[in-house]
């Protein structure tokens, strides 16, 4: 009973804020969506917002938490093709309450506030790869930039301190876009299950990420090393040679998409493990 109070409690809330409907709420819970995450020792508590953040482009709808007292680092993170929603939410308030103020963006403002998926993860990807295709390296740098000037704007970030990122799939290349963006303010980077990360072009987002000062996580999904498993030598090669510090690992028994909690492939075990890694890089380089 004390669990489906919970999920009511959270259906509304959510629905009132306009930021989940009824049947995209359904289908999580009806999928056994594991919507409650660990919970964080010694959690700090935490104050909450929906914000619009100004960029060249428009305003960018987006989820922002942080400590109720004092100013942390700040973190931006980016969610993955089913965007800006519930379940990234809790990750980002997760966050918080282990000690950064974060801001957690739904990058395709420019066609669609969030939720951007109608059926959430249960959204065809097909129907969602127009949305991934609007945005390009140029949209990912400005809106980099005008991300962490809010960030760096906002009482409770801490200034004295790096800001980190964070991708999920498709997320991945524009975090690590966005540490050369503002290679000055970004400390740390990590990419769960990133998408991209590798390719052959001059403007390949490992080698913008080169560019960077910052250091790196890249948590990978064992099916995507299989398919392509030359990207993690690159990987390493690129930033050894970079000489910027970079844990790179394969998470074996991990597809694609395990990292949230919302998702088909949820690897809970394998998930707490990479988000045990990334509390380790926030904690040393921000």
């Amino acid at each position: 009973m004390c669990e489906q109070d919970t999920f009511e409690s959270d259906r509304q809330d959510f629905e009132r804020r306009g930021l989940v409907t009824r049947r995209q709420f359904g289908i999580l819970v009806g999928a056994g969506v594991a919507m409650m995450l660990p919970r964080v020792a010694n959690a700090a508590t935490v104050t909450e917002s929906e914000v619009n953040v100004t960029t060249p482009d428009g305003s960018a709808d987006a989820y922002f938490v942080h400590p109720s007292n004092g100013a942390a680092p700040g973190v931006l993170i980016w969610p993955d093709i089913f965007g800006l929603r519930p379940a990234f939410r809790q990750m980002g308030k997760r966050l918080a309450e282990s000690g950064y103020a974060v801001l957690v963006v739904n990058p395709f403002y420019r066609t669609h506030k969030a939720p951007t998926a109608e059926a959430g993860t249960e959204t065809p990807i097909q129907s969602l790869i127009p949305l991934a295709k609007s945005l390009t390296e140029a949209t990912t740098m400005t809106d980099a930039k005008a991300l962490l000037a809010w960030l760096d704007s906002q009482p409770s970030v801490a200034k004295d301190r790096k800001i980190g990122t964070q991708g999920y799939c498709m997320g991945g290349p524009m975090a690590f876009r966005t540490a050369a963006a503002v290679p000055e303010r970004v400390g740390a980077v990590a990419t769960f299950h990133g998408g991209g990360l590798v390719t052959d072009q001059p403007n390949s987002p490992h080698l913008v990420a080169a560019r960077s000062k910052a250091q790196f996580l890249i948590a990978i999904a064992a099916n995507d090393d299989a398919r392509s498993p030359n990207d993690k030598v690159t990987l390493i090669d690129t930033f050894a040679k970079a000489g910027l510090p970079a844990e790179i690992e394969v998470y074996e028994g991990a597809a694609h998409g395990w990292c949230p909690p919302d998702t088909a492939v949820y690897n809970e075990p394998q998930a707490e493990k990479a988000w045990a890694r990334l509390l380790v890089l926030y904690g040393k380089a921000l």
